[in-house]
């Protein structure tokens, strides 16, 4: 693998500081909805989130950041029942009530990656080893659909299981449940795993979505061309946490078979004005109606005042 243990050790030390950092957020004073929500959907925000919570000015723009928070998740928004939502409960509920380490199960090691990935394919459990300094057992939990193991170990013998390893792309399985990626090969895109660009063109005001070609399902139209079509839709946060501003659009894309070959991301332009400041730009890409894939990402724009 790429990473070393040393690095891997090192990315799981920053990820622990950020819960930990998160955290420290919920002692400020806040409303009881807002105070009920942020106490276990913390851990499923992203960081550029948890910097777009902090800047909200009062209890009416949390509640607004609530309702888009699940609704961006929402795997099929015209049902009446949000089964992102209902699937993270069922999991804090678990893990609050199987995880008890002298804190909320939620937050430890083990409540965390079972509030992200659920449980595990296959579970492996190992008493000390000679010459280990541990006192209890390790364990390893494997996802076969994400590739990826996780080893905890009970380092003190008391019960308390820490992530101290990990095999697969950890903080991309993350990802994906964070931000609610709903992604099926025979959809709209091809792969699970795969990041787009969005960048901010000042001189024309505008937008500009980049996606790997790779990573799209084109299909043939009646015209014997490769076409797809996609709908994006925007939540725009500029400084100062006032004013967040929403749009949707389609766009379909149409190529000659060789042009597609030869393409390497499909580039798709939105005119926007942009103030100057920094703006957090959470961007969603959907199929057209009829279709279930979904990916997105949050981006942080600074545009010069």
């Amino acid at each position: 693998m790429p990473n070393t243990r040393s690095a891997r050790a090192a990315a799981l030390l920053a990820f622990g500081a950020a819960l930990a950092a998160s955290s420290a957020l919920a002692a400020e004073k806040l409303d009881p909805g807002s105070a009920t929500f942020y106490q276990t959907a913390r851990l499923i925000m992203t960081k550029e989130e948890t910097k777009i919570w902090g800047r909200l000015p009062d209890a009416a723009s949390r509640q607004e950041f609530i309702a888009d928070f699940w609704l961006k998740r929402d795997p099929d928004p015209d049902t009446a029942v949000n089964e992102y939502k209902q699937e993270f409960e069922a999991r804090v509920e678990h893990a609050t009530k199987r995880f008890r380490e002298g804190i909320p199960g939620y937050n430890t090691d083990r409540g965390r990656v079972y509030i992200f990935m659920g449980p595990p394919d296959r579970f492996e459990e190992f008493p000390p080893q000679p010459g280990s300094s541990d006192r209890g057992f390790t364990i390893w939990w494997i996802y076969y659909d994400y590739q990826l193991g996780i080893e905890f170990a009970d380092e003190r013998g008391n019960g308390a299981y820490k992530i101290r390893d990990y095999d697969g792309d950890f903080f991309g399985a993350m990802d994906v449940f964070k931000l609610g990626r709903n992604v099926r090969a025979d959809d709209v895109f091809s792969k699970k795993f795969f990041k787009f660009e969005t960048v901010y063109d000042r001189s024309s005001r505008e937008i500009e979505v980049r996606i790997p070609a790779k990573a799209l399902m084109f299909r043939e139209n009646d015209e014997g061309r490769d076409q797809i079509d996609l709908v994006f839709h925007f939540y725009i946060y500029p400084d100062g946490g006032k004013s967040k501003e929403d749009f949707g659009e389609s766009r379909t894309v149409t190529l000659a078979p060789a042009e597609r070959e030869a393409l390497k991301t499909v580039d798709l332009r939105f005119p926007r004005a942009l103030a100057p400041g920094t703006t957090y730009v959470d961007v969603i890409i959907q199929g057209r109606e009829g279709t279930k894939g979904k990916i997105r990402q949050i981006f942080e724009i600074k545009v010069p005042k």
